[in-house]
């Protein structure tokens, strides 16, 4: 995949309402941040059209849409992503191998696809109501998905930074830890049940960081990602 860096790279969600939220956001960061995220929300307001104009003020775009479908409109799907420019895509680890593989081959060389292995919304407790079983280790789970998405030929998964140690002692590079939920320390989790601050995820092996709230509902959001930088950057 085009683009990949050994220095972890931070990533902002853009979970606002519409473009325009969006590009006053994009803007006012300015140099502070060159990697968004587009969620569910924005895109399905706005379209692919909102991706392209972020493109063109210079940055670069995680769509993070989390396909799961049969292998073959996934396959489609991935390929229109990457040729909308975007340069990170999610599914769903649970689609299966197949599919997976499917996103991989539809995305090409320059969009890596992640697998979101669990949400971070989700706790053991949840987890196993969900997927109605009982004593169910999240880790485990996520581990077991991680040996999934790796087999498929995934770019990388997407994974809290609790379980991201474990993910990388045994994958290391060969699978690119995204950590969502990224909070500064003392922050609000929100919605999120398994959080991460920067430089925990970093430890643990972490190559994107996406900052949502911690950031985008900064009094001094430019302020806010110099924290973070500098955080990250006193990781050996």
């Amino acid at each position: 995949m085009a683009g990949v860096t050994d220095v972890p790279e931070l990533i902002v969600a853009l979970d606002v309402a519409s473009a325009r939220e969006a590009l006053a956001l994009v803007r006012r960061l300015g140099d502070a941040c060159r990697f968004y995220k587009i969620g569910s929300e924005l895109f399905t307001r706005e379209g692919p059209s909102v991706a392209r104009a972020i493109i063109d003020e210079g940055c670069d775009i995680f769509l993070d849409l989390k396909f799961h479908d049969i292998p073959n409109t996934v396959r489609e799907a991935a390929r229109a992503a990457a040729s909308l420019g975007a340069r990170l895509l999610t599914v769903h680890a649970s689609g299966g191998a197949a599919m997976i593989d499917a996103a991989v081959e539809g995305a090409g060389h320059d969009c890596g696809v992640l697998a979101v292995t669990v949400l971070t919304s989700l706790d053991a407790a949840s987890l196993g109501a969900a997927w109605g079983r009982d004593q169910l280790d999240v880790e485990k789970e996520v581990f077991r998905l991680a040996g999934v998405a790796r087999a498929a030929g995934s770019h990388g998964i997407v994974c809290s930074g609790r379980e991201a140690p474990s993910i990388h002692a045994a994958f290391g590079d060969s699978l690119a830890l995204l950590v969502p939920g990224i909070r500064l320390a003392g922050g609000e989790a929100h919605d999120q049940a398994r959080t991460s601050t920067p430089g925990a995820a970093v430890r643990a092996g972490a190559r994107y960081l996406v900052l949502g709230r911690a950031v985008t509902a900064a009094a001094d959001p430019v302020g806010t990602m110099a924290r973070v930088r500098a955080e990250v950057a006193l990781i050996p």
